[in-house]
Parts: C-alpha cells; structure tokens; sequence
C-alpha cells in the first residue's frame, strides 16, 4: 500500500502533525480484563467522581450555562427520536425528518433568514463551512476578511478549512469600543474579498454593528457572514437579516443542550433563498404524497455520498438530530415571548455587575459598545493570578484572555446567565475586590 501511494514509512503519513503533538510510545493500557471486572473497573473510576454545586461560575466563551427545562430530557427519550439517526428513508424516517424540518423554520425566525439547513456539528465547523460556501458562491473571489473579535477557535477552523485552498485570510482590527472597526473594513474591502466575517455578540460580548458592516460589505460585492455563539441574544437585539447578513451561522447549545465538557454542540445556518443550493449539509423540505397527505422529505443534499463526488458541496454528513430536537423543544417550551423575556433577565444581570465592578479600584471596562451576557475586564493585575485566588473561593470568576488577546491589559472576559443569582454576583464582585491586592 505505502509503495503503491508513494511513501516510504507509515509516519510519512502524520508529517502534518507536528512531532511535539505525536506520540512516540505505546500506549500506557491496562491488560484485557474480563466483563465482571472491567464493571467493577469503571464503578471504581465513576466512585472517584465529585459533583460540587457549591461554586458560582461565570464562564462563557462560546458555551454558556443556562437552565434546561425538565420536560426536554422527558421529551427527548422518546424511541422517535433516539433511535433514529439519519433519514434516508422518508417512508419510515417521517418523525425525525418533520422534527429537522420544525428546526430549520426555528432558525429562519430566529436569525431572520430565508432558508436554514441542518446537518453541522458546531459553531466552529458551521463557521468555517459558510466560509467556504461564501468562496463558493463569490467564484474567483479568495480572500476572506475576518474581524480580530470573531471566535478565536472559529478562526482556528477557517485556518484549517482553507490551509490548502489559495485562500487570503485578512484580520480586522477592533476599534477602541470594542466592535470591528468599519473604517479598517472600508480599506481592506476590495474586489477579490468573497466574504466579511463577524461574530454577533463578538467573542468579547460585544454587539457589533451588522448594519454597517453589511453595507459595506455589499458595496464590492462581498457576502456579510454572521457568527452567533450565544443566540440568546437574538431574543434580545435585532436579528442579522433583518440588518443585511448574507450568511448567519452559530452555535445552539444554549437552547437546552448540557455543557457537558464541551460537546455535542448543534450548528446551524441560515442563508438567502439565492443561495439555497450551495448550503452544505441537507434541507428537509415539506409535500405532500400521491392522495395529497402532508409529508416530509430531504429535498436537498449535498454530500457525496448522495451524488456524484464533483458535483458534492460537502462532506458534513451527521445530521446532530437528537441536538436539533433538543433546540426545537427548547424554543418552542420559551415561546416568541419566553425568550426576549430570558434573554432582557440576562442582560440586566450583566449591566448590574458591569456597574458594580467598575466601581472597584483598580478594575476598569476597556470597551464601551453594548454587550449581551459577556464582558471584558481589565484587572489591577495578571488575570490568572486573579482568577487563581478567586478559586479557593469557589469562584470561576471568568476567562483569562492573555492567549488569545494579549493587547487587552491583564484582560478577563466575565460571563452572566439566568443560572447566576444576585447572591453570587454580589460574592464575585466582592472577591474580585479582595483580590486585586
């Protein structure tokens, strides 16, 4: 096989991973152990387990702590779901295929787009799918700007996505309120550019302005690509297509998936009727059958192992159904006024312990643009230290932003949910004021 492709030794076939992340020994395995005993094996790992509701936690970056309604895991368990995985087969499959279906039309309201599909992992990857969409549809078009707020790890994807395309990837810097600044925009922006990309909220909580951006974009033709990783906040501020977005992408695990360590997330995209055929991923679409009963079927589909490998837009092929089914039975439990309601109990949270530490000595807000759920806090000294001394407390006071946002001054990004009552953010703001010394 290896002489056959051309390659000498098997490790030839790891050269893109680099030799400090490759592991050079076998793995450290215990031997095989009978099925009694690997029982007892695991109940002894499970024991070793300790589940600690004590601390208050303010973390967010991309996946956020909300309440998930009790009726969900009871919905969710029935055998229509579960087992069903993807519906290739509309006849016996038409429970998952109308619960998709109710998903798409719940994205379209929620971003104010045409068309949404389903079939994306997470935000990162539906990111970096749109990205590719948007090269797509702008034919000879390579060059891509992305706002230095967007999602580092969204970011981090595109990178990986367009390694070996030809593809230009431009940083936007952020202006001094926190939000992408349009004057650097308006300079980059130029013919070969097929897309501007943002995030709504940004990575720093801040809400960006779309409208503008969006004008500008489409002034060269560009496509406007919005990144939502808290949707949340689409109960709250208005949506990306109503303020010009081409493309809206995101992240929907706030709508009643557990964090679970960071995964399985539910992507998501919405897109324009005129460029429903080049969405990756499938569209379940609504019919009706020969004596005319309502059904549904997948009406688009782009990976290739439906159709010829040439003519394949993608290679997405997990529909995340039971994720999906999740995020319909949570937006329709809230309802068009359950969830402004929660997402104006956010906010009104955040702007409390805004104002609260603020007034702290040493602590100061370097951005002034509206924020939802997120913000960012300049300390009287490195963020880690802070946030090591406010662990001993049972506080995770947030995420230190020195990796990925080195310009922003002992730099903390503070998040706040509905799960964070006035107990705790009273206790934050009163540690952080202990710890700045």
């Amino acid at each position: 096989m290896l002489d056959l492709i051309g390659v000498e030794k098997i490790d030839e076939l790891f050269s893109g991973i680099p030799e400090d992340c490759r592991l050079d020994r076998r793995l450290d395995l215990e031997d095989p152990l009978a099925e009694a005993d690997l029982q007892r094996h695991f109940q002894a790992l499970a024991a070793a387990n300790r589940v600690d509701d004590n601390w208050s936690r303010f973390l967010g970056g991309g996946y956020y702590d909300h309440h998930i309604p009790a009726a969900i895991d009871h919905l969710i368990s029935r055998s229509e779901f579960y087992t069903a995985y993807t519906p290739y087969q509309p006849e016996i499959s038409q429970g998952t295929l109308q619960a998709i279906f109710e998903f798409q039309t719940l994205i379209c309201q929620l971003t104010g787009m045409e068309v949404a599909n389903a079939s994306l992992y997470d935000g990162a990857s539906a990111c970096a799918e749109a990205v590719l969409m948007a090269l797509r549809c702008g034919r000879k078009r390579s060059k891509v700007l992305m706002s230095r707020g967007l999602h580092p790890r969204y970011r981090e994807l595109v990178e990986t996505y367009v390694r070996y395309l030809g593809v230009e990837l431009v940083e936007v810097p952020l202006a001094a309120d926190g939000r992408t600044d349009c004057q650097a925009v308006e300079k980059l922006l130029d013919q070969d550019v097929a897309a501007l990309v943002t995030g709504y909220p940004n990575y720093l909580g801040a809400v960006e302005d779309i409208e503008t951006l969006a004008q500008l974009a489409h002034t060269c033709g560009a496509r406007m690509l919005v990144a939502v990783a808290e949707p949340l906040a689409l109960g709250l501020y208005r949506s990306p297509g109503e303020l010009g977005a081409d493309i809206v992408v995101g992240e929907g695990q706030s709508f009643g998936l557990p964090l679970s360590y960071g995964g399985p997330g539910v992507g998501f995209m919405a897109v324009k009727q005129k460029d429903m055929r080049s969405l990756p991923g499938r569209l379940v679409g609504e019919t009706v059958d020969a004596e005319g009963r309502c059904g549904y079927v997948l009406t688009l589909a782009t990976r290739e192992q439906h159709i010829r490998r040439e003519k394949a837009t993608s290679n997405i092929c997990s529909n995340q159904g039971i994720c999906a089914v999740v995020v319909s039975i949570y937006l329709a439990l809230l309802g068009k006024n359950g969830l402004p309601k929660l997402a104006r109990d956010n906010y009104s949270r955040v702007s409390w312990l805004q104002e609260q530490i603020a007034a702290l000595p040493g602590y100061s807000l370097p951005y002034s643009a509206p924020v939802f759920n997120e913000f960012v806090v300049s300390c009287p000294r490195p963020a880690a230290e802070i946030l090591r001394s406010l662990e001993q407390q049972q506080i995770l006071a947030g995420i230190d932003l020195a990796e990925d946002y080195p310009e922003i001054e002992n730099g903390l990004l503070i998040c706040v949910t509905e799960q964070n009552d006035r107990k705790q953010l009273e206790n934050l703001v009163a540690a952080l004021q202990g710890g700045a010394a």
